[in-house]
């Protein structure tokens, strides 16, 4: 796990090849996504479904949200939030 998160720091990509376990690990996600916001695409279901997972890495990198499941984009005030960052 530290090695993970370690990695993530260096290259958000890193999470693109963790274990499905790690992609699960809120912590680990973070760290990704405050590097890359566009890293949320390998993430978890669970954590794209999360809103202060989804919230950073769109306060990264606005496109994020695609990546947001969708009970998160379909929601309005959810959606507003996220763009006012």
């Amino acid at each position: 796990r530290e090695v993970v998160i370690e990695a993530v720091r260096q290259s958000a990509f890193a999470l693109e090849v963790a274990a499905e376990e790690l992609r699960a690990d809120r912590e680990v996600v973070l760290e990704a996504v405050r590097r890359k916001g566009l890293a949320l695409e390998w993430a978890s279901e669970q954590l794209r479904a999360d809103r202060e997972v989804v919230l950073e890495a769109v306060r990264w990198h606005g496109g994020a949200l695609a990546y947001a499941a969708e009970e998160l984009r379909a929601d309005r005030d959810f959606v507003l939030e996220a763009v006012r960052q």
